[in-house]
């Protein structure tokens, strides 16, 4: 579907392993001042002197990413958001990345070149250092895995497990944006095999793709509630879907949760989709992956902080434990919630 805009090949062969790093790493430039050396060592140094949070994701071809649609650049700037998205649930600021690709013969050095394009700028706008990372081969196509290093005073940072009964449920942005641009890519996949000569046209859902093909980490946030005066009690990015998320942070905190429908952040181009899909926009909404926002919790007396801020959603409360995790529809049912979203082990 993608047309490839670099016709010209090399060969990784020509180059080899360490021409090819020297090569994609020849302009990488550090601004951190915590980077004591980056790329060109056995190891990076790194010298923080505050405590060291650190992730790592991995993405897989055929099971993350598909490339019939995703340009590599992109894909190169999504998986670093991915890492720094957990950095920023943890209410911490990235500092450093390491990247590390597999990928098959049939890629030549100006596709891995198009990918690093994308993981250099995102460093360049996160103002994240890249200091190493490893390349190899693989039989079964790309595999990139990223580790994000940052870094916040022991006592500023936020983990699942403090939340309390009573606590507020927020989300930043909205929801279920990035799963219905992923079905809409799917769609014109299916179109194009069927006519290849078939251009698709999918200027009315750029918000959507945008939001499949490259999502924003939302380091935004934790500097917002830091103006805000307010410190979550408990943090996580939503990767595997809203529901997910709320259960994780139940099951660390040892709570329950009411979460209301009618609360829900939807954009006008979700519930268009959704009509237009036949899909029910809540259940979207609570499975859909992949929108990388940060879900938290604040305590009740931090309400007047946040109610109108135009980038947070309040969209439920913690309950005691035994009282369950339910969804309050808009005709105030209770609905037990279950875990719907992204799971890589299923078939």
């Amino acid at each position: 579907m993608i047309e490839d805009k670099n016709p010209q090949r090399t060969s990784i062969e020509n180059l080899g392993e360490f021409g090819l790093i020297d090569y994609i790493t020849q302009d990488v430039e550090l601004s951190q001042q915590s980077t004591s050396k980056g790329i060109g060592d056995d190891a990076a140094v790194i010298d923080h002197t505050t405590s060291t949070v650190i992730t790592t994701d991995m993405l897989v071809e055929g099971i993350h990413f598909d490339l019939s649609y995703v340009p590599l650049k992109h894909l190169g700037y999504k998986a670093v958001m991915v890492n720094l998205s957990d950095v920023y649930a943890m209410n911490a600021v990235p500092t450093q990345i390491t990247v590390s690709i597999a990928m098959s013969n049939r890629f030549p050095v100006e596709a891995v070149e198009e990918l690093y394009n994308g993981i250099k700028l995102a460093c360049k706008i996160y103002n994240v250092d890249l200091i190493g990372g490893d390349t190899t081969a693989s039989q079964s196509g790309l595999i990139i895995s990223i580790t994000a290093i940052g870094e916040q005073k022991a006592e500023d940072i936020v983990y699942r497990s403090g939340a309390a009964d009573n606590d507020l449920l927020v989300v930043s942005g909205d929801l279920g944006a990035a799963y219905l641009g992923l079905q809409i890519l799917e769609r014109e996949k299916a179109v194009y095999k069927a006519n290849p000569n078939n251009q698709p046209d999918v200027e009315a859902y750029s918000y959507l793709l945008e939001r499949q093909l490259k999502p924003e980490a939302r380091k935004d946030i934790p500097k917002l509630l830091q103006e805000l005066e307010v410190k979550p009690t408990s943090m996580i990015d939503l990767s595997d879907g809203l529901s997910s998320e709320v259960i994780h942070l139940c099951k660390n905190s040892n709570i329950g949760m009411k979460l209301y429908e009618e609360k829900l952040p939807l954009d006008p181009t979700v519930i268009a989709a959704c009509e237009e899909f036949n899909l029910d926009s809540t259940t979207i909404a609570l499975s859909g992956g992949e929108d990388y926002e940060l879900l938290f919790t604040v305590k009740q007396e931090d309400f007047p902080k946040i109610k109108a801020n135009p980038s947070l959603s309040i969209i439920g409360h913690a309950v005691p434990k035994n009282e369950g995790i339910h969804l309050i529809t808009r005709s105030g049912e209770q609905i037990p919630i279950k875990a719907m979203g992204w799971n890589s082990f299923q078939e």
